[in-house]
């Protein structure tokens, strides 16, 4: 039974999730500029919701790194040097790297194997059946869970905060980066290398092998780094990195 008061309090979640999607999106898209001014009042106009689930957005955002407090108050669309683009990859494939570390140093249940193994069996199937066309948003959709699932073995809810917070970026996710792959006549060579670090990551926290697990998931984040590099040279690939609108990309000769 609902009791009194629940259902205003559940329009107010949804309030606040829809207006930090919609923010999200105004923000990846390039309708709000990089650099840009964004206020509460302005938002509040512009999102057709009140202004506690706006302030919510707002905040959440700038947690998230994609908006950043001004002196003068209210927020501005951030931007992103290249540097820090790689840097933020780096952090990421940093933490999973202790991710890795921490399940194979604690020990992981045969359950929590298992259910990396059908993953991974998974994506190995999706690799067999597809090898002229890969089905990119399955891989990536199965790619996803691999990495929640190896997050999840380290059982540590401080490195899954700054996880989270690190692979809030767009361009910083494991696999957002992928997409550009498809446009490389090396993709399913790069996805087979990937595939066969999941597997070896995994075979590394079976057998309690804390180092090599760290610098496996840490050479894993390489991939996304040649991904970018190949982005950066050519606007067609960049086109397909998200948030590479907020990217600003140094000139080169």
């Amino acid at each position: 039974m609902i009791k009194a008061g629940e259902n205003g309090n559940d329009r107010s979640v949804t309030q606040t999730v829809r207006a930090q999607l919609a923010l999200r999106d105004l923000v990846l898209r390039g309708e709000l500029n990089p650099g840009e001014r964004v206020s509460e009042l302005q938002m509040v106009e512009r999102l057709g919701v009140s202004r506690t689930p706006v302030r919510s957005a707002l905040i959440r955002l700038e947690e998230e790194g994609l908006l950043e407090a001004i002196p003068s108050g209210g927020f501005s669309v951030k931007t992103f040097s290249e540097k820090e683009v790689f840097e933020a990859i780096e952090i990421r494939g940093t933490l999973e790297g202790l991710a890795a570390r921490l399940a194979a140093e604690r020990g992981v249940s045969r359950a929590e194997i298992r259910n990396a193994a059908n993953c991974l069996e998974a994506i190995d199937e999706l690799m067999r059946r597809d090898t002229t066309d890969i089905d990119l948003s399955r891989y990536v959709e199965l790619n996803a869970h691999f990495h929640e699932i190896l997050v999840g073995m380290a059982d540590s809810q401080a490195l899954a905060r700054q996880l989270e917070r690190a692979s809030a970026l767009p361009f910083a996710s494991p696999s957002a980066l992928v997409p550009v792959q498809s446009r490389s006549p090396e993709m399913n060579y790069i996805l087979s290398v990937a595939q066969d670090q999941h597997h070896c990551v995994l075979a590394a926290i079976e057998r309690r092998e804390g180092a090599r697990a760290e610098a496996i998931m840490r050479e894993h984040a390489r991939i996304a780094h040649r991904n970018l590099e190949r982005a950066l040279t050519n606007q067609r690939d960049m086109d397909l990195v998200p948030g590479s609108v907020l990217i600003k990309r140094r000139i080169r000769a």
